[in-house]
């Protein structure tokens, strides 16, 4: 058993874990989860609220060292290689920049590295994004004073000559296509005018051009020659993870200066990036900031209490503790309840098509009953300790097109789960066990990361509501690397817990949500739609990326959120409510935390 939280929590920890024993307790669970909430409450009126409304941040004064920790090391130092390891992503991220940014509070895009303006030509049908970058844009190498000009290059060559490349294998390659009227496909063209303007033109008229065209800069002094003289293999040979980190150049906040596996990963700050404060200083103010490998978050928690690490986002468990003992070292900041949520989804790919659970997944009314044995409750008061709150619709609350009346109808229902199961053949038999219509005992793994603790709760949560009907999951913890092979490469899972980025626009995901797409995660790349609810899902994309009015757009997307709701080939779980600890030394004028941009520590500086 996990370590007890302070007061109260800890009692009600202690409460909820007999409970998942079947031991019997005084107090209900609505009177267990009435408690946690006043215990919560009195715990987040010792954190600070400080959402970002878009205020201006002030000048700062550059100098220290932010001290952090990765839970693994990274893969690659290869930003196309990258694109299916998140860890390996956001490290390169901090040496490049990108076109646009999106205003999460009002709701507006506006440049970054480049202006842009959108044309469109209603006689034909047509739209073209004009994009012109901004002055100061530089390749820089730590230690060099070689300045390389950011060209359209950058950006026109990775889109036609990489991720345009089919034997690639990007994962923007599907992006770069829509759909026409006549249901033909056409690609969007990226084309160079010259050095500082370069277009892209869509064959039809669509609804975000911006976040269709919105991408990272490639050096293209290094990856076009590479691909000119090697082909597909001398872009993947570029930056492997044993590379000397100093030959890589930057156009981003930081320069990666040293790398050591398994220890450490260092960056020192980019002079010359080009976003400045009003006394023309560039972002960030940090001189460094030195990442510790650290393997678990175990070890994360425990140098942030030594007081090694400047900021820390707790597990749930560790909230209480965290918060409790924050003193004079660090402050506390909270957030709503998380954007995104974590979700349950079943492998439909007929490549396992001689397997019994292949079978009861393609059945609607049975992923419907595994959606009626989700105690997101239970979750919530075990895992999340109360910090959290179901999450039962499509899109969130910041979605454009987040409907509130949309909601999912399967809920926790054990009763109703069986009646499902039952309509569908499936009995139990005289052991208690769930079997189907053929006598298959149901039985079946749930995969998760081993390095995500409370999916592990979760699961566990899952599997003991599942055998209480006869089913039996077995938790399977695999490296996070290996479970993304297997959901990308060799389809050799059957149920997992996974996260998706959170659906801030109701086109983003066009690899995910098309039955075509390489991470439809249920069955990629279809030829065509498997299923006449998955060609509807299909249609309702298509028509909503490209109808412009609103109320239009509303109607397709509100059927596209009850479809993906009544369909259950993913069913959300809960949303977390966060908290993020940063020390005191750093002037805090400048941080804000919220759940749609995160903590927000890059204007960050130390104190007087």
């Amino acid at each position: 058993m996990r370590k007890r939280l302070a007061g109260i929590l800890g009692c009600i920890f202690c409460a909820l874990v007999c409970t998942s024993c079947r031991k019997t307790i005084d107090m209900s669970l609505a009177e267990i989860a009435e408690i946690t909430q006043s215990g919560n409450e009195r715990l987040l009126e010792k954190t600070v609220s400080k959402p970002w409304r878009g205020e201006a941040f002030v000048p700062g004064r550059t100098g220290g060292t932010w001290y952090d920790t990765i839970l693994s090391d990274p893969k690659t130092f290869n930003q196309l290689i990258a694109e299916r390891d998140a860890a390996s992503s956001g490290i390169i991220s901090n040496t490049l920049d990108y076109l646009v940014d999106y205003d999460m509070h009002s709701r507006e895009w506006k440049p970054h590295c480049a202006f842009f303006e959108i044309e469109i030509d209603e006689k034909n049908g047509t739209l073209t994004v004009h994009y012109t970058l901004r002055d100061g844009l530089f390749w820089t190498y730590y230690g060099r004073d070689e300045k390389i000009p950011v060209t359209s290059d950058d950006f026109v060559f990775w889109y036609n000559e990489v991720a345009g490349d089919k034997e690639i294998g990007s994962s923007g390659y599907a992006q770069q296509f829509v759909v026409m009227p006549d249901g033909s496909e056409r690609r969007v063209e990226c084309v160079k005018i010259d050095d500082r303007h370069f277009d892209f033109v869509f064959p039809r008229i669509v609804a975000d051009p911006l976040l269709a065209t919105n991408m990272s800069l490639c050096p293209s002094f290094l990856f076009k020659p590479a691909k000119e003289k090697d082909g597909v293999e001398g872009i993947k040979a570029l930056f492997s993870a044993d590379v000397d980190v100093r030959t890589i150049p930057s156009c981003g906040k930081w320069y990666i200066t040293e790398y050591t596996p398994a220890q450490r990963l260092v960056f020192k700050r980019n002079p010359y990036y080009w976003e400045k404060d009003d006394n023309g200083t560039s972002i960030p103010y940090m001189d460094e900031m030195v990442y510790q490998v650290v393997g678990d978050m175990n070890t994360d928690y425990l140098l942030f209490k030594q007081g090694k690490t400047e900021g820390f986002s707790p597990r749930p468990e560790d909230v209480s503790d965290v918060i409790e003992n924050q003193k004079d070292s660090y402050t506390v900041f909270n957030a709503e309840g998380s954007m995104n949520a974590q979700f349950w989804s079943f492998n439909q790919n007929p490549k396992n098509s001689s397997e019994a659970y292949y079978r009861w997944f393609c059945n609607k009314k049975f992923r419907q009953a595994m959606s009626c044995l989700i105690n997101r409750d239970r979750i919530i008061d075990q895992t999340y300790r109360g910090l959290a709150s179901a999450k039962y619709s499509f899109f969130p609350e910041a979605n454009p097109f987040y409907n509130p009346e949309i909601t999912l109808q399967y809920r926790y229902d054990p009763a109703r789960a069986v009646q499902l199961l039952e309509s569908i053949g499936f009995y139990r038999d005289s052991d208690g066990c769930m079997r189907d219509s053929t006598g298959e005992k149901v039985e079946f793994d749930l995969t998760i990361a081993s390095s995500n603790t409370v999916t592990n709760d979760m699961a566990l949560i899952i599997a003991d509501e599942c055998s209480k009907v006869g089913i039996t999951l077995n938790i399977r913890q695999i490296d996070f690397q290996k479970l993304i092979e297997m959901l990308t490469a060799t389809y050799d899972w059957q149920s997992v817990i996974l996260a998706f980025g959170a659906i801030l626009f109701p086109s983003q995901g066009s690899n995910v949500w098309p039955s075509y797409g390489n991470l439809h995660l249920w069955y990629p790349l279809q030829e065509e739609p498997a299923t006449e609810w998955e060609a509807r899902l299909d249609y309702l994309y298509n028509e909503g990326c490209y109808t412009i009015n609103h109320s239009d757009a509303q109607k397709i997307w509100d059927e596209y959120q009850r479809l993906v709701l009544e369909e259950c080939p993913l069913i959300y779980l809960v949303r977390s409510r966060s908290v993020y600890a940063i020390r005191n030394k750093w002037d805090l004028q400048n941080v804000y935390y919220d759940n749609r941009n995160g903590a927000m520590t890059d204007w960050v500086f130390v104190r007087n």
